[in-house]
């Protein structure tokens, strides 16, 4: 457990919680402490899917920017490639994972809940990466998943212009998937990893593998990442147990056991 970064485990969900008062910046040691969360939520059996969160006030509203601007350029060289390593551990759990959004989610904190497969929003969310509005360009992913998520038009006007995106047009244009009431953010995020606890891991697993990978290559490739987890699922106890529950009970009666 980090000083600023926890993993929380309960019924088969992990919340990543990040808790730096008052606004969550992230520092280098809270990435560093957000890796150790990552590892910890992959390795660990009793996590089945798992919720980033900030708390109820704010989500991250982005990097120490006091820390930063000390940094020299042979300062950044050696940072940057561990700032963008950290966030990335968030986005390789092979498990579900939901960022559940309040407040701010700016710079940093925008370009972690964009990590996660699904992002749920309070109504009175903001999101943004403002890095222009200090003379550099997002350094933990922004350019490349939130254009990947908006396609390029819309990341580059949110990125050029640096401009904060609230909720209603965040959930318009696929930045989040979901907007609720601020004081629902944890308990609907919580609901959605919940129907994994029971699920056949190693399916979801491949699955998210499989599309991941698959966003990365041409179709065809794709195609033969797809082919390949699908045939090695025919190894697990859970291919088994879902076909011949199937067979014999009907759909969505599997009991799965995670192996």
């Amino acid at each position: 457990m980090g000083e600023f970064v926890r993993l929380e485990v309960a019924d088969g969900v992990g919340t990543i919680r990040l808790d730096r008062p008052k606004m969550n910046a992230l520092n280098a040691q809270m990435q560093e402490e957000i890796r150790a969360a990552a590892a910890e939520a992959t390795e660990r059996d009793d996590v089945k899917a798992v919720i980033v969160y900030g708390g109820e006030r704010v989500f991250a509203a982005g990097a120490d920017v006091k820390e930063m601007a000390t940094m020299s350029y042979t300062d950044m060289v050696k940072r940057s490639g561990a700032l963008t390593s950290s966030f990335s551990a968030v986005a390789k759990i092979p498990k579900p994972v939901v960022a559940a959004i309040t407040g701010y989610a700016l710079g940093g904190g925008c370009e972690l809940a964009l990590c996660a497969d699904v992002r749920i929003a309070a109504d009175d969310a903001t999101l943004g990466q403002p890095e222009i509005l200090l003379g550099i360009i997002p350094g933990a992913g922004g350019t490349q998943r939130l254009t990947r998520l908006v396609g390029p038009s819309r990341a580059k006007d949110i990125i050029f212009t640096g401009r904060f995106v609230k909720a209603e047009e965040a959930l318009a244009i696929g930045m989040v998937d979901r907007v609720v009431p601020a004081e629902s953010v944890y308990e609907t995020a919580l609901a959605w990893a919940t129907q994994f606890t029971g699920a056949a891991s190693y399916a979801l697993r491949a699955a998210k593998e499989a599309i991941d990978k698959g966003l990365e290559v041409d179709l065809e490739t794709g195609l033969e990442i797809e082919r390949q987890q699908f045939a090695a699922l025919f190894a697990t106890q859970d291919r088994s147990i879902g076909m011949n529950s199937f067979v014999e009970s009907g759909p969505g009666k599997a009991e799965f056991t995670g192996s």
